[in-house]
């Protein structure tokens, strides 16, 4: 694969032209870089066509780390899911992150063939997002996560969305991101009507070599 870098973004070109994308969100404090090297683990057949985009969050002041300034998809006041939360932070990447799917489809992807995945931060995102976007998309993979302003979301999910397969994991472990945030956000949209796969390890707030052969075959599934 061809890598290339800019500002906002890595991105890995397959050798043949891409027929999908696969957009992955880094976590709090990371950039796009952080899950580049997962690509090669996957086991992607040769001559795949894929392309992988990791785009970096803006640098912003993050509340929960005395307001150090780091890269981040939106702020976070307090670890508690029913505290206030950063509804405008959030809005503002659904935005971007969304503008980068709808950039896809106008260079000739399908939204089919296009699968939003995300880390902790990221994968908060990706749900948000997911159950947002107006068209099906390929799936989405959401990562050590959960979803954000859960109060709000029955109200504005859109129906295309539930075509949309989704595959989360959890660590049992994680100090960082509760487990039952994540199993919870899973039943929650599994009540709702969407196709969803879990899995859990035990790990804590990071990813592991099954957790990552498991997410290449169900990519392959997807998009091969």
């Amino acid at each position: 694969m061809k890598k290339h870098e800019t500002a906002d973004a890595v991105r890995l070109e397959p050798d043949a032209p891409a027929d999908a994308t696969v957009i992955w969100l880094h976590g709090l404090g990371a950039d796009g870089h952080d899950f580049v090297p997962i690509v090669p683990a996957l086991g992607l057949p040769p001559g795949h066509r894929i392309r992988f985009l990791f785009p970096h969050a803006k640098i912003q002041p993050v509340t929960i780390n005395g307001g150090m300034p780091m890269p981040a998809w939106y702020d976070i006041p307090a670890l508690d899911r029913d505290s206030r939360q950063d509804e405008a932070g959030l809005r503002e990447s659904e935005k971007r992150i969304a503008g980068l799917i709808d950039a896809e489809i106008a260079a000739g992807i399908a939204a089919r063939r296009i699968v939003l995945a995300g880390f902790s931060q990221g994968g908060a995102i990706t749900l948000h997002l997911g159950v947002r976007y107006p068209q099906q998309l390929g799936g989405l993979i959401a990562l050590s996560t959960y979803m954000p302003l859960h109060q709000k979301v029955q109200t504005e999910i859109h129906p295309e969305s539930f075509k949309t397969p989704i595959f989360m994991a959890h660590g049992r472990f994680d100090p960082v991101v509760a487990f039952n945030w994540g199993s919870d956000s899973a039943r929650g949209l599994r009540a709702a009507g969407y196709e969803l796969e879990w899995h859990e390890y035990a790990m804590q707030h990071e990813v592991c070599a099954e957790e990552i052969e498991r997410i290449g075959a169900w990519l392959l599934e997807r998009l091969g």
